[in-house]
C-alpha cells in the first residue's frame, strides 16, 4: 500500500494480518510522529482488514500528549495544542466516516529546547525539556517553566548534558524519568552510550534502574514500570525495589515511543542509521534487520503479535500514542495546506456573539 496524502515524500508501508484487526477489536486508534519526516501520522481500522493510514505535517514532530480533549505536539521551536471538535466530524470529508476530529487552536513558542515526551495532568502539560535537562510545564509569558531537574545537574543551560527524553505520572505529578547518562557536562551522555542510561524517581531523585542503553518511554502500567532498553532492542519490565530488570520481549528496532491499550502495548521502532548517534550501542551489530514502525507487543503472553513497517519515506518513529474510543479520526493540523486538505473553520453559534 502507498499513502497518497502526503506531498513531497512517498511512504510505502505494510501490516502484518492482525494490525487492524487488533485496533478494531480495541476500538482505538494510533497516532505516530516521526521527527525526521515532520509528520503525525493517524492509523486506524480500514475496510477488509486494511490498515487506514493518513499523514500530517508537523515541523519535527516528537512528543504527543492526548487526554480525550486536547491533542499537544512538541516540534521544533514550539509546541501544537489542538482541541477536541466531535460535532465537525461529521462534517469533515469524507463526511460520515469520522467518529472524532482535533482541531488545530494554537501554539506556544518555546524555541528549539529538544522537546520529547509529555503529558497532561489536569490543565497542565508537563514536558521533557531535553536541551535543559529538566522537567517542564508551558506559561504563555515564557518559553517554559523549569519544574524539576536531575540532582546532577548543577544549573539550566542548553546543553543536552543527560539527554532527559521519557516521563511517566503517577496520581497527577511526574513519577519516573528515563536519561541516556547521569552527567553535568555538555553533551556528556555520549561518552558511555552503552550502559549510561538511567531510570530516576521524580519525588526523591533517586535512581531506580541503571546500566541501560539509551532508554526512553518509562511507563507505568497495571502496577509495574515498563521501559523501553532502546539500545538493546527490548522492552523490560522493573523492579521497583532493587531495580532489576526482566526482558519482556525483543523487536527488531531502535525503541522509542510506548502507549497501551487492553492488554497490548503498542512500541515504536526505527532503524537507527546514524552511526554518530547510535553508534556503539548492542543493536548496531543488527542494523541491517531494523525496522521502522510499531510492533505490538501482547503483555500476557510477552510476545509481539502485530506490526506496522515503514518500508520507505519514513526511517524513525519518536512517539505512539493510543487514541481510544476512536476508531477513525480526523485533524486538521497546522498546514493543512501542506497536508492538501480541506480547510476546516469552527465558529460560534448563531446568535451566541452579540453584534458591535
Amino acid at each position: 500500500m502507498r499513502s497518497k496524502a502526503v506531498p513531497q515524500r512517498e511512504i510505502a508501508f505494510r501490516a502484518s494480518a492482525d494490525f487492524s484487526g487488533i485496533l478494531r477489536h480495541l476500538n482505538s486508534s494510533l497516532l505516530v510522529s516521526t521527527y525526521a519526516a515532520g509528520k503525525v501520522a493517524i492509523v486506524g481500522a480500514g475496510q477488509d482488514d486494511q490498515v487506514d493510514l493518513r499523514f500530517h505535517n508537523f515541523q519535527q514532530a516528537m512528543g504527543m500528549a492526548w487526554d480525550g480533549r486536547r491533542l499537544a505536539v512538541g516540534g521544533q521551536n514550539q509546541i501544537w495544542i489542538l482541541e477536541a471538535e466531535p460535532q465537525l466530524a461529521n462534517q469533515i470529508p469524507p463526511t460520515g466516516q469520522y467518529d472524532q476530529a482535533v482541531l488545530y487552536r494554537r501554539a506556544y513558542g518555546t524555541g528549539n529546547i529538544h522537546v520529547h515526551e509529555m503529558q497532561w495532568t489536569g490543565e497542565e502539560l508537563w514536558f521533557a525539556n531535553t536541551l535543559f535537562s529538566c522537567l517542564c510545564t508551558l506559561d504563555g509569558n515564557y518559553s517554559f517553566v523549569p519544574r524539576w531537574q536531575p540532582s546532577f545537574i548543577k544549573e539550566l543551560a542548553p546543553e543536552d548534558r543527560c539527554h532527559l527524553n521519557g516521563m511517566t505520572m503517577q496520581d497527577g505529578m511526574p513519577k519516573y524519568v528515563s536519561v541516556l547518562g547521569m552527567t553535568n557536562q555538555a553533551r556528556g551522555w555520549r561518552e558511555n552510550k552503552a550502559s549510561g542510561g538511567a531510570i530516576l524517581d521524580v519525588p526523591s531523585g533517586e535512581i531506580v534502574s541503571q546500566g541501560l542503553a539509551m532508554p526512553h518511554s518509562p511507563r507505568i502500567h497495571n502496577g509495574r514500570l515498563l521501559v523501553l532498553n532502546s539500545g538493546c532492542g527490548t522492552l523490560e519490565s522493573v523492579d521497583e525495589s532493587n531495580g532489576d530488570r526482566v526482558v519482556v520481549d525483543k523487536l527488531p528496532g531502535y525503541l522509542r515511543g510506548m502507549d497501551f491499550a487492553g492488554q497490548f502495548a503498542f512500541i515504536g521502532m526505527s532503524r537507527a542509521r546514524e552511526t554518530s548517534v547510535f553508534g556503539g550501542i548492542p543493536i548496531e551489530a543488527e542494523k541491517d534487520d531494523l525496522r521502522c514502525g510499531v510492533g505490538v507487543v501482547d503483555l500476557h503472553s510477552g510476545r509481539a503479535v502485530a506490526w506496522l513497517q515503514m518500508d520507505t519515506g519514513v526511517e524513525e518513529i519518536f512517539g505512539v500514542t493510543v487514541v481510544p474510543n476512536v476508531k477513525r479520526l480526523a485533524m486538521s493540523g497546522p498546514y493543512p495546506d501542506v497536508d492538501e486538505s480541506e480547510p476546516v473553520w469552527l465558529l460560534p453559534p448563531p446568535g451566541s456573539v452579540p453584534p458591535r
